[in-house]
């Protein structure tokens, strides 16, 4: 789906990604690569093949899109080094000619020489490329760049003619703004409480839906 934000053009992809055209950027949220890992360590059973369809979708975008830059709004991984964090560093080296920026999140505590090692370029708290700032948390205060984020995994609930509910994870765009879905397909999902003006696209399996 294609839109317009801050003058910009931005296409919404099913696989919850936005790119932006102007830059060839690609920019997800919340990949938690080794979050399953991490479970599976502490005795929650946890299928394995969760990063590795990931990792999979990923490569999809990328082949569809053909980005020069890669933006993480932070949690690119879950925590430290493991199995599945091995996998994606397997993965970083066939695709080395492309630029892997993070903007860290509460979660990506790897070390500096395990990023530098994956050839990622690591901003601490944001990266600025008007008229979008790149942030993990929405910030408290408003100013002239318009925040892309991530961090809490919006969601949003569609009713049937049925009464049937059906909840899906979803693109938020608000007034200083927008959050990004959770790439990871192992994430849960939060409501946003709706101001005047808000507007929120839908990930379906099929399509992306205005709401």
């Amino acid at each position: 789906m294609n839109i317009t934000c801050k003058e910009e053009q931005l296409i919404l992809d099913k696989e919850r990604a936005i790119y932006w055209p102007s830059k060839k950027m690609l920019i997800v949220s919340d990949l938690h690569i080794g979050k399953s890992a991490h479970f599976r360590k502490s005795g929650i059973q946890v299928p394995d093949a969760i990063t590795h369809t990931d990792i999979q979708r990923l490569t999809l975008l990328i082949k569809s899109y053909h980005p020069k830059i890669l933006l993480i709004t932070g949690d690119m991984f879950h925590n430290n080094i493991n199995s599945d964090a091995n996998a994606f560093m397997n993965w970083r080296k066939n695709i080395s000619d492309l630029n892997v920026v993070l903007i860290k999140g509460n979660h990506d505590a790897l070390k500096n020489e395990d990023y530098q090692a994956l050839e990622i370029e690591v901003h601490q708290k944001e990266h600025l490329c008007y008229p979008f700032r790149f942030i993990h948390d929405q910030p408290v205060e408003a100013d002239e760049y318009y925040n892309l984020t991530g961090h809490i995994h919006p969601g949003v609930t569609l009713y049937g003619k049925a009464k049937q509910r059906l909840r899906f994870p979803c693109f938020y765009f608000g007034r200083y703004g927008a959050i990004l879905p959770a790439f990871s397909v192992f994430t849960g999902l939060k409501s946003i409480t709706p101001e005047e003006g808000d507007r929120f696209y839908a990930i379906t399996p099929d399509r992306i839906v205005a709401v």
